[in-house]
């Protein structure tokens, strides 16, 4: 059974970005692959511009353990994407972010993306509670 999609109503943030000629496939669409760069560069620009993370020479880094996207429609060059942030659950040392992306002019998602980080010692590489500062950033993500 397909899965209902998101509207724009369902996140918090959003950030436009721009396509690149080189994320179509032989298709004439954005590879599949492609749109984990778009949400890897969407929530570390987040982190970076909300959180006062220092990427990459901070004491804390945040690892991905899951990933997961579901595609409803294509996107592509040279279509701007409006991608939309939003958090589903915040742990001790982790964090779930969703993540929709969507054409223009597009009201509901062609891919939806979930994104989890576990946030260890830059160091050691082990698990730390998240920090006052990054949790309360991540607050205003939560949709309730």
């Amino acid at each position: 059974m397909p899965r209902e999609r998101s509207s724009r109503a369902d996140y918090a943030q959003f950030k436009q970005m721009t396509t690149r000629w080189r994320d179509n496939d032989m298709y004439g669409h954005m590879n599949n692959v492609v749109f984990y760069e778009y949400v890897d560069t969407a929530v570390n620009a987040w982190l970076i511009e909300n959180a006062d993370l220092d990427i990459p020479n901070g004491k804390i880094v945040g690892l991905v353990v899951e990933t997961s996207c579901t595609f409803h429609g294509p996107l592509g060059f040279p279509e701007p994407l409006d991608v939309g942030l939003r958090v589903s659950k915040i742990g001790n040392s982790s964090v779930t972010f969703e993540i929709g992306m969507f054409g223009t002019n597009d009201a509901d998602t062609a891919a939806e993306a979930r994104f989890t980080h576990v946030y260890v010692n830059a160091k050691t590489r082990r698990p730390v509670p998240l920090p006052e500062g990054l949790r309360a950033a991540l607050e205003q993500l939560v949709i309730s």
